[in-house]
């Protein structure tokens, strides 16, 4: 997953809202300001707006200062092997001469001077917090040591659940279809704030989350469960309180993926997705989150690699669509922030267009920032080339930089670059930041099945419990595999509970093993991930009920898993399988918790998709069960 929501993988604006460019504030001021509750934060955000003029007086005179080539450069965010800004293991040295052509990100930001870096858990980026804040500060470093050094915009992927490049002992949220189904707007906004201070912590200032996106096709393999819900007015409020979480914590937040990736079951990262709705469905379904976003100030908003003929019927990806990202991003919706495109290296963005023209074609569309495109040298060269060749101008690149300076400086990076360890210290992964997210997966855990009111589980009754699952590859720095989790959990609350994995495909062996272990059980617990009709999880779970044994399903990703399972006792769902939603699962199991979460998607029938199985808002509690 290069991109940045993945995503994938990302101010001012509307007409009737004042622009929110805070820019250059002192440190004090900042501090200060989010020290505030979040309303007065926001309207503090909004006086300094009167500051804007001398401000941008500032940052022209910046920019003024700036080569053609050091202006290209900040229009990149680029990904960088390693741990250390100067010292990586020689394998990411290696990584880096082959992918980049210079050995460190210090020598990435000497060559090229780019505006941003975006950080990986894939990439050895993101060990543990105080290597990552030393990263960050290490990167600074760099870039500041050079003439006219500016401060790097340091991002990455940090959208909680099954999207989350920072992981323990970092605070690990639920993720938004979690958030969703808690239908908390208080919950979002946690979040944001929480996640948004120990981001700011490690020196991360911008965030490839909130994802904008309106889930509303199942099959969709790429957003899915990073969404809020299907809902659009749902979600609208969602986006809007994660948007003030994060910003009033001092992190550039980014709504994804502009125009809307909810209806599609194409994955971008491979293949390139049309979205067939129509301008009115598209404006009423789609564009709702990201007007919301846009409403509540976000400073960035990302670009999807996906064609909407009705949006722009020239064939090319919204993200080097001039109709969609000036016409209607910009002069429709009224914004003027930084739009960041998706990664150029997924398929979606590729198919049409060479990498040199993707990158000048994506800023003559109106995109702000570049993000990690295959080649940096190709791209790069390819935006200067343009310039000197008079099919883009510099004022259109000075357009763009000024957007990232002001960025930069409402985010106080021009003042105050660096972290500290104290910092991460007091912010990250702190007891009261742990809590609220076991309070968040509490809220979100949803029960869709309980059949002869099984659950709460008694330890009277049932005490040994087999759990068995498919065990995803854990999302970045969670325990796991879940199974053991879900196990480990249910026995700190007073059963004897057994793990044993049995995959994403159990075959025939795998299922009569687990079957003949089922026998010695008094329940069995089994985690599904994606159940379709012709999925062997779908015949290992039939099998299991076929003992008489009481069968829990937990699904542990797609809500949509209950539609294959129609003969368990019970069902939850998840929305993901990191700790924190796997422990919440077992809380409610055991009775510790109730369940409180409601589905913020509808669930088809398996036997006929239009009929709808379990609607939206659908529940159940243990007094009604």
């Amino acid at each position: 997953m290069h991109d940045s929501g993945t995503g994938s993988t990302r101010h001012p604006k509307h007409p009737r809202h004042p622009s929110r460019r805070t820019v250059l504030a002192a440190t004090a001021g900042v501090a200060a300001t989010l020290a505030l509750a979040p309303d007065t934060a926001l309207a503090a955000g909004s006086a300094a707006d009167n500051t804007a003029g001398r401000d941008d007086k500032r940052l022209t005179a910046l920019l003024s200062r700036m080569t053609l080539e050091e202006k290209v450069g900040q229009l990149f965010v680029m990904r960088v092997y390693g741990h250390s800004a100067t010292a990586p293991d020689q394998a990411d040295i290696d990584a880096n001469l082959q992918e980049i052509g210079v050995r460190t990100a210090a020598e990435l930001v000497a060559k090229y001077r780019v505006g941003g870096i975006i950080y990986f858990a894939w990439a050895h980026n993101t060990r543990d917090p105080h290597q990552i804040a030393d990263l960050s500060n290490g990167i600074q470093r760099a870039s500041l040591g050079l003439p006219r050094g500016l401060p790097v915009l340091i991002a990455t992927d940090q959208e909680h659940g099954i999207v989350a490049r920072v992981g323990k002992p970092a605070t690990l949220f639920p993720g938004a279809m979690a958030i969703g189904a808690s239908g908390s707007r208080a919950h979002a906004r946690t979040v944001g704030r929480i996640a948004g201070a120990e981001l700011r912590a490690l020196g991360i200032l911008q965030d490839y989350g909130t994802d904008a996106d309106v889930n509303v096709n199942p099959a969709n393999p790429v957003i899915g469960v990073r969404s809020f819900g299907a809902d659009p007015d749902a979600v609208a409020g969602l986006v809007a309180a994660e948007v003030s979480g994060y910003q009033n914590s001092g992190v550039a937040a980014t709504a994804k993926h502009f125009p809307g990736h909810g209806d599609t079951a194409v994955d971008s990262h491979y293949g390139f997705p049309v979205i067939t709705h129509s301008r009115e469905v598209w404006d009423k379904l789609d564009a709702a989150p990201f007007r919301a976003a846009i409403r509540a100030g976000i400073d960035s908003i990302m670009t999807a690699h996906i064609m909407v003929p009705a949006l722009d019927d020239s064939g090319d990806p919204a993200t080097l669509s001039h109709p969609i990202l000036t016409g209607i991003l910009r002069e429709e919706l009224g914004y003027d922030g930084v739009v960041v495109t998706d990664s150029l290296g997924m398929q979606g963005v590729r198919e049409k267009y060479g990498d040199d023209r993707v990158a000048v074609l994506a800023l003559k569309a109106g995109v702000d920032q570049l993000l990690n495109p295959p080649s940096l040298d190709v791209a790069w060269n390819a935006v200067l080339n343009a310039v000197r060749g008079g099919e883009l101008t510099e004022a259109r690149l000075d357009e763009s930089v000024l957007r990232i300076l002001r960025l930069k400086a409402k985010r106080g990076l021009l003042d105050q670059p660096y972290v500290s360890a104290e910092g991460v210290d007091k912010t990250v992964g702190i007891p009261a930041h742990l809590r609220a997210a076991d309070r968040v997966a509490d809220d979100s855990t949803t029960l869709l099945v309980n059949k002869r009111h099984l659950l709460p589980l008694s330890r009277r009754t049932h005490r040994k419990l087999l759990v068995l699952g498919a065990d995803p590859a854990s999302p970045s720095g969670t325990d796991g595999p879940p199974t053991t989790v879900l196990a480990n959990s249910l026995t700190a609350l007073g059963f004897t509970a057994t793990a044993r994995s049995t995959g994403t495909a159990p075959s025939a062996a795998t299922i009569a093993s687990a079957v003949a272990a089922a026998k010695d059980a008094d329940a069995v617990v089994v985690g599904t991930y994606n159940v379709s009709a012709t999925s062997s999880q779908r015949t290992l779970v039939d099998q299991l009920v076929a003992t008489g044994k009481p069968v829990i399903a937990v699904a542990v990703r797609n809500p949509y898993d209950v539609a294959q399972l129609p003969d368990v006792a019970a069902c939850l769902a998840t929305y993901s399988w990191t700790d924190v939603e796997l422990r919440a699962a077992a809380r409610v199991i055991a009775g510790q918790v109730k369940p409180q979460g409601r589905l913020p998607v509808p669930v088809q029938r398996a036997d006929d998709p239009e009929q709808v199985l379990y609607p939206l808002g659908y529940g159940l509690s243990y007094e009604r069960s």
